[in-house]
């Protein structure tokens, strides 16, 4: 039953997608709808669609449309254009990792 209501979310979402440029109330209705499956069935939003709803007012977010997002220090903020809300999200592990490589490049280049 939760393999359904996920798939379902990410039906809901793919929707929302398509139509917010011609119907942005349709899509934000279909978030809604998603966020309700979610809480229903005890599961989590599928990870790819975590980011592009606003956490405060439920509405779609699609970037350079309806909010802006930003890279400040080491977080990605996401304003929403709807209700000027900020989520700050961490990406510390995408630093190290880049580090980590770069570090072995370098590490490679010297044992050849």
């Amino acid at each position: 039953m939760i393999d359904i209501a996920i798939e379902r979310m990410n039906i809901l979402f793919n929707r929302a997608e398509m139509e917010f440029i011609t119907h942005p109330e349709r899509s934000n209705r279909y978030v809604e709808l998603a966020l309700k499956l979610s809480t229903k069935y005890n599961t989590k939003v599928p990870e790819e669609w975590s980011r592009r709803y606003c956490k405060s007012c439920k509405s779609f977010l699609k970037p350079g449309h309806n909010s802006t997002v930003r890279l400040v220090n080491s977080e990605v903020n996401i304003f929403c254009g709807e209700c000027g809300h900020a989520m700050k999200i961490p990406y510390h592990r995408e630093k190290k990792l880049k580090r980590r490589a770069k570090y072995d490049s370098k590490q490679k280049r010297i044992n050849e």
